[in-house]
């Protein structure tokens, strides 16, 4: 038998990709692995036999290195390095066939039949109290209730306050102050709740007063943003140049 000496460092990080499948795994591998034991390692990786793999090593830039065609060769008496593509061809496994997720049986069981079993997730949230089966204090409950209702009433109190056109400032935590006009007030199709619609004074903001594809107002690119009526304050806010208009308007 011909001896195969490694030259290089000891061990290889290699994507190994498949007949199999169309995604890559990374794996390390110690050089003087020979490929006969290197295919062994690769049928749990790849659902082929060892007697029908073709190894082929492809370099970083996807081209065709050499085949690992010695089964009693060492991976590492191959030009293979960190980065490379070990890819398993076998004949008998068609490209993509363990990725065929309506091949799987699938298990179903009844709403019924799961409340009954004793070792599922449902029964550990209801034996320890957890998520919706978690017991709630009548009193903490009536508590969040009213604090909600006041959140809320404070809320419409302070859309009422605001007018299209009004000058204001938004205030969000852990963002600059910035000042523009409200150009809209109400509901949007992007996130449930109210929100104000503010044309900024510089381009300081994220749209033209569109949001995926639903315009709410017209702005410059860039002007337009939205707001939770907690982060507005209307009032005496006059414009203010940063001098950012003539570089970053689109």
């Amino acid at each position: 038998m011909t001896e195969y000496k490694v030259i290089t460092q000891s061990v290889a990080n290699v994507t190994i990709t498949s007949s199999a499948n169309t995604f890559g795994t990374e794996r390390r591998f110690q050089k003087d692995v020979l490929i006969s034991q290197l295919k062994g390692k690769l049928e749990l990786l790849t659902g082929s036999v060892t007697g029908n793999m073709k190894l082929e090593l492809f370099d970083k830039e996807n081209k065709r290195v050499c085949i690992l065609d010695n089964d009693d060769a060492m991976l590492g008496s191959y030009p293979v390095e960190d980065g490379m593509r070990i890819h398993v061809t076998d004949p008998t496994i068609k490209i993509g066939e363990f990725e065929d997720v309506s091949r799987v049986e699938k298990f179903e069981i009844s709403a019924e039949e799961y409340s009954k079993r004793t070792d599922s997730v449902r029964a550990f949230k209801q034996k320890n109290k957890l998520g919706e089966f978690r017991e709630v204090d009548p009193e903490e409950q009536r508590r969040l209730e009213e604090e909600q209702k006041m959140k809320q009433e404070a809320e419409k109190q302070k859309l009422n306050s605001i007018k299209i056109g009004d000058r204001c400032e938004t205030r969000i935590p852990g963002q600059p102050t910035k000042r523009g006009s409200v150009k809209y007030i109400g509901t949007t199709e992007f996130k449930a709740g109210n929100w104000i619609g503010v044309q900024y004074d510089e381009p300081l903001g994220k749209n033209d007063g569109s949001v995926q594809g639903k315009r709410y107002f017209d702005c410059p690119p860039k002007y337009g943003g939205f707001v939770k009526p907690d982060n507005i304050e209307v009032g005496d806010f006059p414009e203010e140049d940063f001098g950012l208009g003539d570089d970053e308007e689109m």
